[in-house]
């Protein structure tokens, strides 16, 4: 059992609001799993070549921080500013991409790439999401649109590594509520194709799964639906990009889900009452999501 939620601000002026409304959501979804916790925040495009690194380093000191960032920027041409908080931090870059995560992946055993992209930001930690939300600030973010996870481990490590969001390629992340059947014949086939995982999480399977189709060159409803085909087992995924959201649920709809919409928002969450303290939640649309349908909404 694990809690997901969503929301999308459909109204410039609200976009400070997001942490503020995203982080009770996700602290009410605790219940449903404290073993570790994460969100994905998408806000403005961080400019022309430049690059938003979100990192993860057990025990950091500003001292490891200031050396690493050092160390990038001697190794390569390019700027490169980082933001610490604690054991997590955003570096903000326009240093080649895979230059700079193939360098960053060299230097510690200890750290952890946990997206990247021109628009997201990614933060998980272990524990209950409480403790991710206090220690990062998460009440304050704004932006357009999150997609979070608590997590209730059930086949795979308690682990930053093993906490959701996934992320693969650029602007992409999934979390997932459910147990996939078949994610070792996945990871087997995308590993054939020279596709590596991190770890023995079913979600990650999915994860690269989507990716590679987009990158094969699917649409993202294209992929999904050709993942209604080979993913197996029960699920509901939440689906982050740089500019949409977008939910799906198995065939079964084993998994809970609701929706609400208003003029002002999308909001997605594994139980209603996550959702209670919404603004104009009493007149919002609410519905429960069908099975093998996708939802999506833009920014």
């Amino acid at each position: 059992m694990c809690g997901i939620v969503g929301l999308l601000i459909k109204a410039d002026a609200l976009r400070g609001r997001l942490g503020e409304w995203s982080a009770p959501m996700l602290d009410c979804m605790g219940d449903r799993g404290a073993d570790s916790a994460g969100m994905a925040v998408f806000a403005d495009d961080c400019g022309t070549g430049a690059r938003r690194i979100s990192l993860f380093l057990t025990n950091a000191t500003p001292n490891d921080w200031e050396s690493l960032i050092a160390n990038l920027t001697d190794a390569f041409e390019g700027d490169a500013e980082l933001f610490a908080r604690g054991p997590h931090a955003t570096l903000k870059t326009t240093i080649e991409p895979a230059q700079a995560v193939a360098f960053l992946r060299e230097q510690s055993s200890q750290l952890r790439i946990l997206g990247v992209g021109r628009s997201m930001e990614v933060y998980k930690d272990v524990g209950h999401p409480r403790t991710l939300i206090e220690r990062y600030g998460l009440r304050e973010v704004s932006g357009s649109h999150v997609v979070g996870h608590t997590r209730m481990a059930t086949e795979s490590a308690v682990s930053v590594a093993h906490s959701h969001p996934f992320t693969a390629g650029e602007d992409f992340c999934l979390v997932h509520n459910g147990s996939l059947s078949n994610p070792y014949s996945i990871r087997r086939r995308l590993e054939r194709k020279g596709i590596a995982f991190e770890t023995d999480n079913d979600t990650e399977a999915a994860c690269r799964f989507l990716q590679w189709r987009l990158q094969s060159g699917d649409t993202l409803e294209a992929a999904i639906e050709k993942g209604f085909e080979e993913l197996d087992g029960f699920y509901t995924l939440l689906i982050g990009t740089a500019t949409r959201l977008v939910l799906v649920r198995d065939p079964f709809a084993c998994k809970p889900a609701v929706a609400a919409e208003t003029d002002d928002y999308v909001a997605i969450s594994s139980e209603y009452r996550s959702l209670a303290h919404l603004p104009g939640i009493r007149d919002a649309h609410v519905f429960e999501p069908a099975p093998e349908r996708i939802y999506s909404w833009t920014v």
